[in-house]
């Protein structure tokens, strides 16, 4: 995934998240991204969110890890 904008469960497994607290991220993103008024990601299949929106949640950029390859 080069200089991708999305994050999904998998990245943040990567990044050393465990699977419960990566689903819980990402969930949390996806509530943020309704909240901001994008009814798309309120869907419970839906798995990528933003990157900015996880890089709000989590406190750390993730510029140069492995989501950007």
């Amino acid at each position: 995934m080069v200089n991708s904008n999305i994050v999904t469960k998998r990245n943040l497994e990567q990044l050393g998240y465990l699977p419960h607290t990566a689903s819980t991220i990402i969930r949390q993103a996806k509530q943020v991204m309704v909240q901001r008024g994008y009814p798309f990601y309120n869907n419970k299949r839906l798995g990528h969110v933003p990157k900015n929106v996880v890089e709000e949640i989590i406190g750390v950029s993730l510029e140069g890890d492995i989501i950007n390859g």
